[in-house]
């Protein structure tokens, strides 16, 4: 039945439509440039055979580290055992339980600085960057090495001190990265809590709101 629908919307309108399952739930986050109206192409949701899909969210971006990707889809994943929305709903203190478990492995220094990675494609030369963006300083650091950086190389780095004076403090690249490098609790926590705030937006919450539940209480180790 949604097969053929499929075909004769196509043929009506001229557009390519297919069938690729049907969802137990699907939530559609909001528009970054309109907040409060939901877009197509930001969702996350769960087929009826459990096989969770995620597009537009932190997840999905090949330069988001590891630990904010694995927490997203942790989250997701717990939300994902919902059948309906009231169950969804039931869910949300487990998937917020998730989120502050990662929130105290950074709080605590306990994250693998490998799993903080930021992974970025230069867009030019590191020389002609005009503004001191985290990717550009992190390459510079490669040249005063003898190492040769160009356009179009990605760079991985590792936030260490992000409103340092100092730019060379700000990230450190990740083949100069060693058992002494501390990273910037206070700017993972931000993208952690940006990460869950963006898949939990429909429902009430923020990166305020969700600071006050999943980190506040605990040590305020190295935040500020």
């Amino acid at each position: 039945v949604f097969i053929e629908l499929c075909k004769d919307i196509s043929k009506e309108v001229g557009v390519s439509i297919s069938f690729e399952g049907r969802y137990r739930w699907i939530v559609f986050l909001p528009s970054r440039m309109h907040e409060g109206v939901p877009v197509l192409n930001r969702y996350y949701g769960v087929f009826e055979n459990g096989r969770i899909k995620v597009r537009g969210i932190e997840a999905r971006r090949r330069d988001t580290p590891n630990l904010i990707r694995d927490a997203q889809l942790d989250m997701i994943k717990v939300l994902g055992k919902a059948v309906d929305s009231n169950s969804f709903m039931v869910r949300l203190p487990e998937a917020l339980s998730v989120l502050k478990s990662y929130a105290k492995r950074l709080v605590e220094g306990e994250a693998a600085v490998q799993d903080l990675f930021v992974a970025k494609q230069l867009s030019m030369n590191p020389r002609e960057y005009v503004h001191n963006v985290f990717q550009a300083i992190a390459a510079m650091q490669l040249l005063s090495e003898g190492i040769e950086v160009s356009a179009g190389q990605t760079i991985r780095y590792l936030i260490t001190d992000a409103g340092n004076a100092r730019l060379s403090r700000r990230v450190r690249v990740a083949e100069l990265v060693d058992d002494s490098t501390r990273y910037d609790v206070k700017k993972y926590l931000e993208l952690l809590l940006a990460a869950g705030a963006n898949i939990l937006s429909p429902f009430g919450y923020t990166s305020e709101k969700l600071y006050d539940l999943v980190v506040r209480n605990q040590r305020q180790v190295a935040l500020h």
